[in-house]
């Protein structure tokens, strides 16, 4: 089985037998509940470059006219290009057509609130339950929705960057940077090159057509890039740039090829936004604590939230923070939006290397050094997790040096290393993730965990 409904949305495989997986019938009836849920009269569609995002987007917006809603179809869109285009038209929420770094064969509905912003987990909940009940009324002929093409989002998201007071144009426009940029097949080989032009960043792009057919494992770790690192390695660029197909992770390489590393991408524009401005910083639990010293050292406090991008923005609001997202290589910068958003990341980070007039390896070497392994375990459908993070807690339980956290799976905290194991929300496996102060460790930690699950099943 391959539905997956959760906080980040509802989420499958193309193709296959109703129920089990997202086709057009699934597609219909979760897009009628939400509908039903949300309210109002305008919705705002986007979607990535997936090869069946034609086919999913045409269902969704047929069954949102039907619902009697008028459709803002801003096209190929990045995930936080949609959130913006909710608030920037005045609708009452947003469906964008994404399965992030899914690979090809998935596709997924990320479902917006008025603010664009995804929806709480309480809200997502009833939407399920409405989607369940099945209990529907579409509009009569007379009162069907409209459907409206509006492409002109990308160029006012790139304009409210480089409006943001801590995007220093100038500074980025002396250093003369040249970039070389991995968009994947997707929307970031659309928006990408209009945003290195606005910036007079010098630019190469890799795998640019957005047709959808990944160039290769989507997700921006380095066991994926090696075409870019290969390339980066050979010279001639300032700066690396990766993005997943929705453009709402960001990872950097360095000049000699080498990995910034995805959980610096946060803790690199962190420092540069706490230098800049006093306050707070969350992240989510499975995100390096390189953030958290960041931020002590500027004098600010930094909090841990559940992980997934709702949880964290959550937490961002009841802190104050300034500057916050996930150590998968999300920055959200509430100065702009409550949303992971790759353009604002590289935006802000080309300013902090502008100013700084170092190397990207200089500045990475500025930071706190963790290294963290992130491994995972399939899940079958006779999988208890429940039960293996009971018994992963129980172990721990009496160890002194250790903090244990059941917030969202089990996080173990030791002085000078972590573990957290959690089941995903994106994917039918468990996520292992370990930190410590060399890669050894981490892996050894997490593989310990790891064999606790395998003795259970």
């Amino acid at each position: 089985m391959t539905l997956i409904k959760s906080i980040s949305g509802i989420r499958g495989t193309i193709g296959g037998r109703t129920g089990d997986t997202l086709n057009p019938l699934d597609i219909v009836k979760f897009t009628t509940a939400y509908a039903q849920f949300i309210g109002g009269k305008k919705i705002v569609v986007g979607r990535d470059g997936r090869i069946s995002g034609l086919m999913v987007r045409n269902v969704v917006v047929g069954t949102l006219m039907g619902m009697g809603y008028d459709v803002i179809d801003i096209g190929y869109a990045t995930t936080p290009t949609t959130e913006l285009a909710v608030r920037m038209a005045g609708a009452d929420g947003g469906i964008i057509i994404t399965a992030s770094h899914n690979p090809r064969q998935w596709n997924a509905l990320k479902l917006l609130n008025s603010e664009g912003e995804f929806l709480t987990a309480a809200d997502g909940a009833e939407v399920l339950r409405l989607a369940e009940a099945e209990d529907f009324d579409y509009a009569e002929v007379d009162q069907l929705g409209s459907c409206t093409i509006d492409d002109s989002f990308n160029q006012r998201h790139i304009d409210s960057v480089l409006a943001l007071k801590l995007v220093d144009r100038e500074a980025i426009s002396k250093r003369k940077f040249r970039v070389c940029v991995d968009t994947i097949n997707s929307v970031g080989g659309i928006i990408l090159p209009d945003l290195f032009k606005a910036l007079d960043v010098d630019y190469e792009i890799l795998n640019g057509e957005c047709t959808g057919d990944f160039a290769h494992n989507p997700e921006p770790l380095e066991k994926n890039l090696h075409g870019i690192m290969d390339k980066m390695k050979k010279g001639g660029f300032d700066l690396g740039i990766v993005v997943d197909p929705d453009v709402d992770r960001l990872a950097f390489i360095c000049e000699d090829g080498t990995m910034f590393g995805e959980e610096y991408t946060l803790v690199s524009v962190a420092d540069y936004v706490l230098s800049h401005t006093v306050g707070n910083t969350v992240s989510n639990l499975s995100s390096t604590r390189a953030l958290r010293d960041v931020t002590e050292q500027h004098g600010g406090q930094y909090t841990a939230a559940a992980v997934g991008e709702v949880n964290v923005t959550t937490k961002m609001k009841e802190v104050g923070a300034v500057i916050g997202g996930e150590g998968n290589g999300g920055v959200i910068y509430p100065e702009s939006h409550y949303g992971r958003d790759a353009l604002v990341g590289i935006a802000l980070f080309l300013s902090s290397l502008a100013q700084k007039g170092c190397k990207v390896s200089e500045l990475r070497a500025t930071f706190p050094d963790y290294q963290i392994a992130k491994n995972r375990i399939d899940l079958t459908p006779e999988t208890d997790v429940d039960a293996i993070l009971v018994k992963v807690k129980e172990m721990f339980a009496k160890d002194s040096s250790a903090v244990v956290n059941d917030i969202d799976g089990v996080k173990i905290d030791f002085p000078d290393r972590w573990v957290h194991l959690r089941k995903s929300n994106t994917e039918p496996i468990i996520r292992v993730y370990s930190e410590a102060q060399t890669m050894e460790q981490a892996d050894d930690l997490g593989k310990q965990l790891m064999q606790v699950v395998y003795d259970m099943q």
